[in-house]
């Protein structure tokens, strides 16, 4: 009969992950034994820390849209994964964090056992959309089939399995069952209704966020039978190509925000401009997957509760061959487009030049993973993107120190993709010990190190508000191209935009692990502009 560890194993298989990113230990030893025989099918990628394998199985899950898992001991190693945990959790990724526990006997006892926490379980449930536990033997095919459904099927969001490790071994009869969750549809009469509000508009704006990624297509031909703008900042980037007359980015999306009569949210909480910008006057239509998540900040007018897969094609049926004419509209937008680069280019010149460097050097299927640096503040506004997940973000959880790790798992993920991941010296040593998982792995991911020596953003901040006391945001950081050699890894250093553009090049050709570091200065504050403020009573 087999084990609850076999079980385990199948379920993954079924579910169509073929790598698990883990960091073996003794309460999961019988689970990695189990794995053995089918490690052709379900490769481990062990990384050389349980933060790195969470990331990667979240920078995985962000890249191609599709469940992806991590493994991890139980204690320090499943706190240590946490931070990723609540990442995946707060961009709605389909990650599965599967983690030992102790012996079950043991639980609550507080003997000191090793990797014993006060209730683990409660932790994981608080940082995921649902949690499971296997309890006995008997129960783990029922435990099993209620994970695959809720990860596979159910809203999409990190799902939680803990096992005991004197489970592992344990006989559990029976299989594990598809998922079964048949979707919601929406309604009919909710749809039919935004169709004619959305035609009735005048100046009508669409907002994106990552919900929206999986829907791109039909996006795009929603935006065009309205002539609606589209805003994305973070999590939306792509979802429109940047180059479309259609698309604003947020600071586009502001000049515009004044005059629209009405804004359709697909996918996305539209926090600044709910909470930030002013609603006065402006009719709120909100779709997302997760009811519970319309009307969280303010109560639109119309909701409607559905996967944007069921609600646009729907949607488009009542537009399409309605096409009001908009072209007043359009032409604003051109202009103020135009106006926000120059606004841009005035404020943020020197991250321009940065940022003009990584797109020349990368191809357009290539995915960059940002980071919260100087430039990566910047690129939220301003770096092109022009297709789904080809920009992947940490979301409105902030996750410094991410970029390197994701990366991997998003390049582990898109072999045949080229990954460039940005980092600051201070986020990039939160988890540069994830260059040894590079080089083992053979994954090629290039790195991109900006170094100013200071938590730039923290300094900033105390100069401007605080009189120039600066306190414990200054650093002393590596020789990071000595230290990528170090890892066996290419380490370059690029002096200006053009070296970096050409060592980016170079590293993608090359198709091997890479990390180029750059030194810079200080740069000019963009918060005036990502924060903008009131644009509307």
């Amino acid at each position: 009969m087999a084990s609850v560890a076999d079980l385990t194993v199948r379920m993954l298989i079924s579910a169509g992950i073929g790598r698990l990113y883990c960091l073996p230990g003794v309460q999961n030893d019988d689970f990695f034994d189990a794995l053995y025989p089918f490690r052709d099918r379900l490769a481990p990628v062990h990384a050389r820390h349980e933060q790195g394998a969470a990331y990667m199985a979240l920078g995985a899950a962000l890249a191609t849209g599709r469940p992806q898992a991590f493994c991890v001991v139980p204690g320090p190693g499943f706190l240590n994964a946490t931070a990723a945990l609540a990442t995946a959790q707060s961009t709605n990724q389909r990650v599965l964090a599967l983690t030992g526990e102790i012996h079950s006997q043991m639980k609550g006892r507080r003997w000191g056992m090793l990797h014993e926490i006060p209730d683990q379980f409660a932790i994981l449930s608080q940082l995921t959309r649902t949690a499971h536990e296997i309890t006995a033997g008997e129960a783990a095919a029922r435990t099993l089939s209620t994970v695959l459904d809720a990860w596979q099927a159910g809203l999409p969001g990190p799902v939680g399995l803990q096992v005991p490790f004197d489970l592992w071994r344990a006989e559990a009869p029976g299989e594990i069952a598809p998922p079964i969750r048949a979707r919601e549809r929406p309604d009919p009469g909710l749809i039919a209704e935004a169709a004619r509000a959305l035609i009735a508009a005048e100046r009508p704006l669409i907002w994106v966020g990552g919900g929206a990624q999986g829907a791109a297509g039909a996006v795009r031909r929603l935006a065009r039978a309205l002539s609606a703008p589209v805003i994305a900042f973070r999590s939306g980037k792509g979802v429109m190509p940047a180059d479309d007359p259609l698309s604003l980015n947020l600071l586009d999306g502001h000049e515009m925000w004044r005059d629209a009569d009405l804004v359709l949210g697909l996918g996305t909480r539209m926090e600044p401009g709910l909470r930030s910008w002013g609603t006065a006057g402006l009719k709120i239509l909100h779709v997302d997957i997760d009811p519970a998540a319309l009307g969280r900040i303010r109560r639109p007018d119309i909701a409607i509760a559905g996967d944007l897969g069921d609600v646009l094609p729907r949607l488009l049926a009542e537009i399409e061959g309605r096409e009001p004419d908009r072209r007043a509209w359009v032409e604003a937008a051109a202009r103020a487009r135009a106006r926000t680069r120059s606004r841009l280019a005035a404020a943020v010149g020197p991250q321009l030049e940065w940022i003009g460097a990584l797109r020349r050097a990368m191809p357009p299927e290539a995915v960059l993973v940002n980071e919260l640096t100087q430039i990566g503040y910047v690129a939220n506004l301003a770096f092109p993107v022009d297709a789904p997940r080809s920009f992947l973000s940490p979301g409105y959880q902030g996750t410094l120190g991410w970029g390197i790790a994701a990366g991997l798992g998003a390049q582990d993920a898109l072999p045949d993709r080229p990954v460039v991941a940005i980092a600051g010296d201070g986020g990039a040593l939160f988890t540069i010990a994830e260059l040894a998982t590079a080089a083992h792995h053979r994954i090629p991911l290039v790195v991109v190190v900006f170094t100013d020596n200071a938590f730039g953003n923290v300094r900033r901040f105390q100069e401007d508000n605080y009189g120039g006391r600066t306190i414990a945001s200054d650093l002393t950081s590596p020789d990071f191209a000595a230290l990528a050699a170090s890892f066996g890894i290419a380490g370059h250093r690029a002096q200006t935009p053009e070296a970096l553009a050409a060592a980016i090049a170079a590293a993608i050709a090359a198709r091997a692990p890479a990390l180029i570091e750059v030194p810079v200065g200080s740069f000019p504050s963009p918060w005036s502009l990502i924060l903008p403020g009131r644009a509307r009573g």
